[in-house]
């Protein structure tokens, strides 16, 4: 960075500081390193996403004042926002982090990194996504719903005996049969509405 994060402003130092060194080289490098780096079967580090997430509520808190800051220091933070936001949307696995950046990106009507974070969906775990389409906010919702309706039938039907996620599974083999015309989805479907009828019935 060719400014010190201190010129920032207080809170953000105190951020930054607070991170642990590998997580702010994650972001430094990606400062240095505009291009995308290679994709790894590293760890997932639950920890940076949480650090970097708080980063770029700051980041972003503070870039909303960036009246206050000389248009060169405004640009710069903006930038390095952007950067964060990028490596965490490289990383997380976090349903919490992915609504944020959801947030983020539609409050910026980035559609181009919208799409971006739908993809990104393929490597969360199943109970994230379905976490995630519990969401009150509707474009999470929509993206989470569609991953979960691509996910292999037989996935969902794993979750029906799952008494959080049922209703979500249910809801998904029935856009399958719907949309996408899954004949295995379908029969699914047709059996559990058969024994709700005779659930009711008794």
């Amino acid at each position: 960075m060719s400014l010190p994060i201190e010129d920032f402003g207080g809170r953000l130092a105190s951020v930054w500081s607070e991170l642990r060194p590998a997580t702010r080289g994650l972001v430094e490098h990606a400062l240095q390193n505009p291009a995308p780096a290679p994709a790894r079967s590293a760890p997932y580090d639950a920890r940076a996403d949480h650090e970097l997430s708080r980063l770029l509520t700051a980041l972003d808190e503070r870039a909303h004042e960036a009246d206050n800051l000389e248009t060169e220091k405004g640009n710069q933070l903006r930038h390095i926002a952007n950067t964060c936001a990028a490596v965490l949307q490289e990383k997380t696995r976090s349903a919490e982090v992915f609504t944020q950046l959801v947030r983020r990106a539609d409050k910026q009507r980035d559609y181009k990194r919208i799409d971006a974070l739908a993809d990104a969906l393929a490597r969360f775990a199943t109970s994230e996504v379905c976490e995630l389409v519990r969401s009150p906010e509707v474009v999470v919702r929509a993206l989470s719903s569609e991953a979960l309706a691509q996910l292999p039938t037989s996935v969902l039907i794993g979750l029906l005996s799952d008494p959080v996620d049922a209703e979500i599974a249910r809801d998904a083999l029935r856009r399958q049969a719907d949309d996408y015309g899954s004949e295995e989805a379908r029969q699914i479907v047709g059996a559990l509405d058969q024994m709700n009828l005779g659930s009711d019935d008794l």
